[in-house]
């Protein structure tokens, strides 16, 4: 039995939960609201401290030092700017918005197929709330790790978990996992209760 090549996701409780990381060589789609934290995870699996390269080609906000500003790239210049290990394309849902469902599953599948070759690792952002249950079906088929990060209000608190719901050739974890924004990123608690 072959023992699977693992990326860190760039939080160690989420190493932890999958067992070493993601698997090399996959598209990553992480989905939620805008505030549920997508961007704090897309941005510590891209600056792990690791000796991997990456980039972040960002679409729909303000670009930050090393990231790249996509928003105006054709699906042809964004493929060409996939370099790296760890890219992250946020975010999925404005190119969606912007080119429509067939060129952005072009550049999801196909467009990016020289990345995955290359055992690369590409996180794509995907807004809830923002497409039809279709085009989210779509991409959910096509993905090979598809994560759901969610907030809901409790009273005066807020409760976030992370569900990893598919994961192509291994265990989905069978458990939601919650986490805490800080400054510097997602936080997990990957300690259970025992009742």
């Amino acid at each position: 039995m072959t023992q699977t090549v693992k990326r860190s996701t760039g939080i160690p409780g989420l190493d932890l939960t999958l067992d070493g990381g993601f698997p090399v060589g996959g598209r990553i789609v992480v989905y939620g609201s805008p505030l549920s934290g997508l961007h704090l995870m897309a941005k510590q699996f891209w600056r792990t401290e690791s000796d991997d390269t990456g980039s972040y080609l960002m679409l729909d906000a303000d670009v930050e030092p090393g990231m790249v500003d996509a928003g105006r790239l054709s699906t042809r210049e964004l493929a060409a700017s996939l370099e790296g290990d760890r890219i992250v394309v946020d975010s999925l849902s404005t190119l969606l918005l912007r080119d429509g469902m067939d060129a952005a599953y072009e550049f999801f599948t196909q467009a990016a197929r020289s990345a995955l070759e290359r055992q690369a690792n590409i996180m794509y952002i995907l807004y809830q709330g923002l497409h039809t249950p279709w085009e989210e079906a779509r991409l959910m088929r096509a993905a090979d790790i598809f994560i759901i990060l969610r907030e809901e209000l409790h009273g005066n608190e807020f409760e976030r978990t992370l569900a990893v719901q598919k994961i192509r050739g291994m265990q989905v974890p069978q458990r939601v996992v919650p986490f805490h924004m800080m400054p510097k990123g997602l936080e997990l608690s990957t300690t259970s209760r025992v009742v």
